[in-house]
């Protein structure tokens, strides 16, 4: 399997493994890079398959991505291994879990969930057909991506974080935004909850409503066994951009007291 475009910064016994979520790119962890590498931590940012330079697999699914994430770990990864996963990146994160648990140290779930429904529910179809429409009307990624992203953060976030955000997705690929938005409804990761034994912490967003609303997200954590939940109030679904410092501080925490070698 081809080893996902991806990049290093900093140096230490222990790597931090950064997944962005269906909506980015490597390039958008930087407050967190700089953050993790300053604290004396290896990183290990990846482009998902499909993502920047790496190529889109057909079919693209969240396992498929998994793969290549446990792919990049045995090539790229270090002695010890903490994954933190964005919203799909999440996702991701407990799949290669459960394919390599030895690979696998700690957990840091962030926007996310264990499922998203009935692949074919009503739901489902709708939450694909709203997300893929601009496409279908013929409108560029960079001119509805910007608004449908605010939509997802609390109500007047602003900053570096959050434009970065903002033009990262804005170079998405069409053919990809449909595959990961797709993908998204036929995961269930809820069997691999009960046999996590790493530290995990789950990080939620108070104003995220409609992707990982926080109830969702405190449900999965009380799953697994030793999870921590924290809800940032005032974040919405990229809380590690709209709040970075707050972020960043509760991961360093989580990883100085739970995930040290």
């Amino acid at each position: 399997m081809r080893i996902p475009d991806h990049s290093v910064t900093g140096a230490g016994d222990t790597t931090v493994v950064l997944l962005h979520g269906a909506f980015g790119a490597k390039e958008y962890w930087r407050p967190q890079m700089a953050a993790l590498a300053d604290a004396g931590y290896r990183v290990l940012a990846w482009d998902c398959p499909g993502y920047g330079l790496s190529p889109l697999p057909d079919p693209f699914s969240i396992e498929i991505a998994a793969e290549a994430a446990v792919a990049l770990l045995r090539a790229a990864g270090g002695p010890r291994n903490i994954v933190l996963g964005h919203s799909m990146g999440g996702m991701i994160a407990q799949r290669a879990y459960d394919y390599a648990p030895d690979l696998v140290h700690g957990l840091v779930l962030s926007a996310t969930s264990a499922a998203f429904g009935r692949s074919d529910g009503d739901w489902q179809k709708q939450f694909v057909a709203e997300r893929v429409a601009p496409l279908d009307a013929g409108r560029s990624i960079p001119d509805f991506a910007p608004a449908m992203l605010r939509r997802m953060m609390a109500k007047g976030a602003a900053g570096p974080d959050v434009e970065r955000v903002i033009g990262v997705v804005a170079t998405m690929r069409p053919e990809t935004f449909r595959a990961a938005v797709l993908a998204l409804t036929q995961f269930d990761a809820r069997a691999v909850l009960p046999r996590i034994t790493v530290p995990v912490l789950a990080i939620a967003g108070g104003q995220d409503l409609l992707a990982a609303p926080p109830a969702v997200m405190e449900k999965m954590a009380a799953k697994i066994a030793g999870a921590e939940y924290v809800c940032l109030d005032e974040a919405g679904h990229f809380a590690w951009a709209e709040m970075p410092d707050r972020f960043n501080a509760l991961l360093l925490d989580f990883l100085a007291r739970r995930c040290a070698a």
